[in-house]
Order: structure tokens, then C-alpha cells, then sequence
């Protein structure tokens, strides 16, 4: 099994995806994106909807990438693009957890928004 999976990868010559490259072992390097991606996350508050946000979706990511060694079923599974999108996808999510514990979201307004701030197209803000 092993052998196959490796001849199918080593088929794949691009993603067809301009910019985007082969990647020469996609599974066991997005392993380590998602779990160092939940290492990661937990610098932020337990409240906040982005690390709740982050953490749904990288468990369920991650437990279809440690259950299906083929990647096209990883890919059909998440549904989310190539494996090499989903790697890029796992890189900039890393990034933005660094941003967003200098932006701290979860933190109340520096300054009260003005009345009307919330509300859209003639809708009341709940």
C-alpha cells in the first residue's frame, strides 16, 4: 500500500495551479501544520471565536489527515482543494494566529462605536 502511494504522488508532475508546486510529501507535512497550528492557538484566550473557530476546524482536518493515508481522499474528504492548497492554507492560518494575538479581537473597543456602527442596510443591531 505504501509502494502505490508513493507511485501515485510521484505521478502527480503539477497542481496545475499556477505558483503552486508539487509538493514532494504533503501528508506528513500537513500533520505537522495542523498540530502545530493547535499548539499554537492555545496562546489565545479559551473565549474567543477565532481560536473556538480554528480549533473546530483544524481537529476535523486533521483527524480526516491522520485517518486516510490517500491523498486524493484527503482531498475529496476536506474539500478544500489540493493537498498543496491546503498546506498553503495551514501556513497563512499560522501567520494570522500571530497577528491576532498582537490585534487581540477579543478585547473591548479602545473607543464606544458610535450609535448606528452595527447597524446595515436600515436593519437594528441585536
Amino acid at each position: 500500500m505504501l509502494f502505490t502511494r508513493m507511485v501515485r504522488q510521484a505521478v502527480k508532475e503539477t497542481t496545475g495551479i499556477f505558483g503552486i508546486a508539487v509538493h514532494p510529501n504533503p501528508r506528513p507535512a500537513l500533520l505537522n501544520l495542523y498540530r502545530h497550528t493547535l499548539y499554537k492557538i492555545e496562546s489565545l484566550p479559551e473565549t474567543s471565536v477565532y481560536r473556538k473557530s480554528v480549533q473546530a476546524i483544524v481537529f476535523q482536518r486533521l483527524s480526516v489527515v491522520q485517518k486516510e493515508e490517500d491523498v486524493q481522499k484527503i482531498e475529496s474528504t476536506i474539500g478544500a482543494g489540493q493537498i498543496e492548497e491546503l498546506i498553503l492554507q495551514a501556513e497563512d492560518e499560522l501567520k494570522l494566529i500571530d497577528k491576532m494575538a498582537e490585534w487581540k479581537p477579543w478585547e473591548p473597543l479602545e473607543v464606544p462605536a458610535p450609535p448606528g456602527q452595527w447597524e446595515y442596510f436600515g436593519g437594528q443591531s441585536s
